[in-house]
């Protein structure tokens, strides 16, 4: 298995894990230190929502970098200031599917044919670039990286309308494979059902609001 290291670094993780509703909700803490979220839709099984936590010894506080889901989730705050992206820039989210993975971003109003989308399968990344030099992004696939498979180029699409580029890249069997591996794990960590438990308390500083 290509993404056994993964697999390897879940397994060795403590978690806890909670149903609010029909979002059940894991929180890891791994052997290095580092502590990851995620939400899952109970009905799908598809994850929603990963966040990895971050701690900087010289500022003493701590943040959480969104690596699915919305950029700037509702509720997310770091010493109750909320630092929002001016509305007018481009604004990359993702979000995942049982069979893709698609990314949204917003405020880009150029024809379609504007547009080149490139894959790097050393890198593990997608490329978005402007003909008219007006927008440059390189995005990282951290599911493909965890299974040492590069982006193809025909396993993705472009489409754009209400000045949004829609980016959708097929999973590969491989990533297939990886997700239900997940899944079995997280069956065998026990779960709370607890809609009224407060979220904060249980990640320690990161509060998601329903």
């Amino acid at each position: 298995m290509s993404y056994e290291n993964w697999l390897n670094l879940i397994n060795s993780a403590d978690k806890s894990s909670i149903i609010q509703g029909t979002v059940r909700k894991v929180h890891y803490r791994f052997p290095d230190g580092r502590e990851m979220v995620e939400e899952y839709n109970i009905e799908t099984g598809v994850v929603v929502r990963r966040a990895w936590k971050n701690t900087s010894a010289l500022l003493q506080k701590e943040d959480w970098t969104i690596e699915l889901g919305d950029s700037i989730p509702e509720g997310l705050k770091t010493n109750e200031i909320m630092m929002k992206e001016c509305s007018s820039e481009p604004l990359l989210t993702k979000r995942v599917t049982r069979n893709a993975i698609e990314w949204r971003i917003r405020n880009l109003p150029y024809p379609i044919s504007t547009y080149t989308v490139s894959c790097n399968e050393e890198d593990y990344t997608i490329t978005v670039k402007t003909s008219n030099k007006k927008y440059f992004k390189k995005i990282h696939v951290p599911e493909l990286q965890r299974c040492n498979f590069g982006p193809k180029r025909e396993d993705l699409t472009m489409a754009h309308k209400n000045s949004t580029l829609i980016l959708t890249y097929k999973k590969p069997a491989i990533v297939l494979e990886m997700e239900r591996a997940i899944l079995t794990t997280l069956q065998e960590v026990e779960t709370v059902e607890c809609n009224n438990y407060s979220y904060e308390n249980l990640l320690g500083g990161l509060m998601i609001q329903e």
